[in-house]
């Protein structure tokens, strides 16, 4: 009887590349058979609230490369749709591997879903083998003096420096080609129609897809980088490396993009080093997530759940649509709804706005950017939302305001981007294009926009609202808090 070598499953899922990628490499290492699967959630995909999804055709366009790289290794995606819980104990049972091999989630919907699926495996005598891919350290690995975990990021960032060795940022090969093995069956990656999705403007926005993708990206950022500290807060000029969605399904390792960042960081580029501070900032939302799963609906500081939000609908409407009467938050939503992007500058800008002037709770507008933004992540955009509602870690103190008039007169001194947003503004001059109401009849005339009608007047005003927020948070401070 001919003897079969042991196979093990692949299982990606925000890791779409067939190198530097951990649990690829160790089964590639330890099976002479290895398959790859990729699994479209119908947990995920049926609580999407819209069938037109960038982010579906994102990830479907790069499994087609995914697929055909693999396929030129002598291997390919087995693509299933279902509830991942359901299908990939069942895939494991039909191919007969040994071990089912993936990269580890925070969420804490998938650690539940991953804590099924093992259990599922385990009751078929198949072992589940989960890796560190998605950051460079993971829940407890960077701890304080006192051996606890950080909750302020400085501290963590300094600690993340001193622990760093080249090893944390070495790639994990993927070449041993010969034992990745076909799918069973011969199949195409599904289109957009059969796993219940329309076509988006994604190929219109010129937003490429996939590793070569993330390759030409990176590739054009390296080349200005140095400058990355200069231009990075400006929203009409071409600062940001724009490779947060390729990071968000691992089209690109984030092993590669912290070494290439370290390495000229250390030769002096200060521009190296504030973008591989973002990048130790994921990190440490990561580990926040991964340690606190209760920030998920609720404050890092439980004691900010006592500040009581308004209830307007109609302000939360206009937020959400670029309504608000302030030109930058305007230009910034608007960007968001067009093209599923927003400059990182603006998120914050944004996000102030809404609680701090509006007076809406956070976690309205974490919904909001978690159904629209391209690159959404729970960790990063809950703790980017914790942070401007002063309600999370290392939070920015509540009494600390966003002005978005100054913000806007700061960082689109022109207002070149938020002409290009906010056409309804574009002729009105550059000393009154962040606080358009504030023109004359005159001026309304002649800039061709009457405030009311053809763009709308504020819907609060900063200073009052300012004041009505102090009031707000001082249950907070009453309670022994800032």
């Amino acid at each position: 009887m001919k003897f079969t070598p042991p196979a093990a499953l692949v299982w990606f899922r925000r890791d779409l590349r067939d190198f530097d990628h951990t649990a690829l490499s160790h089964a590639l290492a330890e099976f002479e058979r290895v398959y790859c699967a990729f699994v479209f959630d119908t947990e995920i995909l049926d609580a999407l609230a819209s069938r037109t999804d960038r982010r579906v055709e994102f990830i479907r366009d790069s499994l087609v490369e995914l697929d055909e790289q693999l396929g030129k290794k002598g291997g390919g995606l087995i693509v299933r749709q279902g509830a991942a819980r359901d299908v990939i104990p069942r895939l494991a049972h039909e191919l007969g591997v040994a071990a089912v091999f993936c990269n580890r989630d925070y969420e804490p919907q998938a650690v539940a879903r991953d804590a099924t699926v093992g259990k599922a495996l385990e009751s078929q005598g198949v072992a589940l083998r989960t890796f560190k891919d998605q950051v460079i350290f993971e829940r407890r690995e960077v701890l304080s003096g006192a051996g606890k975990p950080f909750s302020v990021y400085t501290p963590y960032r300094n600690a993340w420096m001193r622990q760093l060795t080249p090893r944390d940022l070495a790639p994990h090969p993927c070449d041993a080609h010969p034992r990745l093995a076909p799918p069973p069956e011969s199949a195409a990656i599904p289109t957009l129609a059969q796993i219940g999705f329309e076509p988006t403007n994604l190929h219109a926005l010129k937003l490429p897809c996939g590793m070569t993708g993330a390759r030409s990206l990176f590739a054009d950022f390296l080349a200005r980088i140095d400058a990355y500290h200069e231009r990075r807060d400006y929203p009409a000029i071409k600062g940001p490396s724009y490779l947060s969605t390729h990071l968000r399904f691992g089209t690109i390792s984030i092993r590669e993009l912290a070494r290439e960042a370290h390495v000229r960081m250390l030769h002096g580029s200060k521009g190296a080093e504030i973008w591989l501070n973002e990048l130790v900032w994921r990190d440490f939302y990561h580990m926040i997530l991964a340690l606190n799963p209760h920030v998920v609906g609720a404050s890092f500081r439980p004691e900010y759940d006592a500040v009581q939000f308004d209830q307007r609908p109609d302000w939360y409407a206009a937020w959400c649509e670029g309504r608000t009467g302030y030109p930058l938050v305007d230009a910034a939503m608007r960007q968001l709804d067009a093209t599923g992007y927003m400059h990182n500058r603006l998120r914050m800008v944004a996000a102030s706005f809404l609680v701090k002037d509006l007076g809406i709770d956070w976690r309205q507008g974490e919904a909001w950017f978690a159904r629209q933004l391209n690159d959404f992540d729970l960790a990063s955009n809950n703790g980017g939302w914790q942070w401007a509602a002063s309600t999370g870690c290392d939070a920015q103190p509540y009494f600390r305001i966003f002005n978005p008039v100054t913000q806007s007169e700061r960082f689109d001194a022109t207002g070149a981007f938020i002409r290009r947003y906010v056409p309804e503004l574009v002729h009105v001059p550059d000393k009154r294009i962040h606080a358009p109401w504030l023109m004359s009849e005159a001026e309304q005339q002649v800039a061709g926009c009457r405030i009311g009608t053809d763009y709308p007047a504020p819907l609060v005003e900063h200073a009052v609202a300012r004041a009505r927020t102090l009031v707000r948070y001082k249950v907070v401070k009453a309670a022994g808090g800032e």
